[in-house]
């Protein structure tokens, strides 16, 4: 019975609480004797906080149980996100003793919720890095095969839903660190428009491409997450002042007549016949409910990666001068060598980047004037070994973390919401998974055809096995 609550999803959840079927404190339990037997193995949480968890589920009335469709329920949160009392590790030796004084926006949010925090979860150092691999505190590992990489930098907020240590995570996205990490897990993942989630009490990375963004079993509990954590704070000075959505809401209607852009360049190229082969199934089923595909052509990407990193490296480096100064040896190695990057960059290089993803937003969205969502693969690839430090595919190598980004982090770049999902299982036993892509701010029409698309069964993929 406790492996039944562990996989299921939120709402599920809520309905067993509801029934009285189990407290708020006995599904504490459940989660917290599943992290202690799966954490070892899994590396998926950096600090536990099963007892104040107690605590707070104790404290939860039955009106407090009404307040969100997540109040009484567990979750965890990226160990960037600031939680009043708790450290907020980075996945770094330099903030060893950064104990929080009070709690992120969207943890404050999910507090309002009724929501109970379980813990802080495992991360490429500082978010920098796409394999999840951390040398503190371990690498996590994918749940459907433990020899696999989870994926990054939120890698420990994929491998504790997949797990089944919480039903959801908060982590954060700045080229496809929540979206790359739940494909590869087999989860719903969401990078909602830039501004939407405001970022503050979140350590940042890159203030021009950081993103707030969600994991969950499925798109009805990813809605339900938004509805709690989006919103303004007039702290974070990207947060957009627009009124929240009931995204749950439109969830049900159809999408006869969507309009769904197919990219003719990039975003199919150099990738696994066998996840080709999953998104023309998801291409025909979308036509047979009414949508209409429409070809579209992005602007060059040759130098994408190249301007997502000039943008990123200098600012990193501007977040971390001061700690550099006075901690420096206590970098890893492999962020290190980012902020020495940083440091060879010249101004000049940096506002050229900046103009450059101007350019990406605008002529990016001027595609939406033709179509109401992008589909394209999540990842050209499946999770890789553990260990792998390039990938090849149709005669071009590449670096393990750029091919798990390949496909999402342009939509850092152009800001607009982006949702990764599962869509089937390839025959190495992974899951493969699509990315869809809307207008800014309308993640309701992203999760209205992700939804439809979960409804498929024939989209549907197991749970990982990892009780075996």
């Amino acid at each position: 019975m406790s492996t039944e609550i562990a996989f299921d999803t939120v709402r599920g959840l809520k309905r067993r609480l509801t029934a009285g079927e189990i407290t708020p404190g006995e599904l504490v339990d459940v989660f917290a004797d599943r992290i202690a037997t799966h954490n070892e193995r899994s590396k998926a949480f950096i600090t536990v906080t099963a007892d104040q968890a107690r605590d707070e589920a104790a404290r939860l009335t039955a009106d407090d149980l009404t307040a969100s469709a997540f109040a009484g329920v567990p979750y965890a949160s990226k160990d960037l996100f600031d939680v009043a009392g708790v450290l907020t590790s980075a996945g770094s030796r330099v903030f060893h003793d950064r104990i929080a004084t009070e709690d992120a926006f969207a943890v404050a949010q999910m507090r309002q919720a009724g929501a109970v925090s379980m813990g802080k979860t495992n991360l490429h150092e500082f978010a920098y890095g796409a394999t999840g691999e951390n040398e503190v505190y371990g690498t996590c590992v994918n749940a459907y095969d433990t020899t696999r990489l989870a994926g990054g930098s939120s890698s420990g907020s994929a491998a504790a839903v997949a797990f089944g240590l919480v039903p959801a995570s908060l982590g954060t996205d700045t080229g496809g660190s929540v979206r790359a990490p739940a494909a590869l897990n087999g989860l719903v993942g969401l990078k909602p428009t830039i501004g939407r989630v405001p970022t503050t009490g979140v350590v940042p990375y890159c203030w021009t491409l950081d993103h707030v963004g969600l994991m969950t079993r499925d798109v009805a509990d990813c809605a339900d997450f938004l509805g709690i954590v989006a919103g303004y704070d007039p702290r974070d000075p990207g947060a957009q002042n627009i009124p929240v959505e009931d995204y749950a809401a439109a969830l049900d209607r159809d999408i006869s007549g969507l309009r769904v852009g197919i990219p003719e360049n990039f975003y199919y190229d150099r990738t696994d016949p066998e996840i080709l082969a999953a998104m023309d199934a998801v291409k025909s089923y979308l036509v047979a409910q009414g949508a209409k595909l429409v070809a579209v052509r992005f602007p060059d990407m040759e130098h994408s990666r190249a301007v997502s990193l000039t943008v990123q490296m200098p600012e990193a480096l501007s977040a971390h001068s001061a700690y550099l100064q006075e901690r420096g040896a206590l970098y890893g190695t492999d962020f290190r060598a980012g902020l020495a990057l940083g440091q060879t960059l010249l101004a000049e290089h940096y506002v050229r980047a900046k103009r450059f993803v101007e350019v990406y937003r605008q002529r990016t969205n001027a595609l939406f004037d033709e179509v109401d969502l992008m589909l394209t693969p999540a990842t050209p690839e499946i999770a890789q070994p553990l260990g792998t430090v390039k990938t090849t595919r149709d005669g071009v190598d590449e670096a393990v973390g750029n091919a798990i980004t390949r496909f999402t982090t342009f939509f850092n770049m152009s800001g607009h919401p982006a949702l990764t999902m599962p869509c089937a299982m390839h025959s190495a036993g992974l899951p493969i998974a699509l990315q869809l892509v809307g207008r800014y701010f309308e993640e309701s029409t992203v999760l209205r055809a992700a939804h439809a698309l979960e409804r498929n069964d024939a989209f549907a993929i197991p749970r990982p096995k990892v009780d075996l």
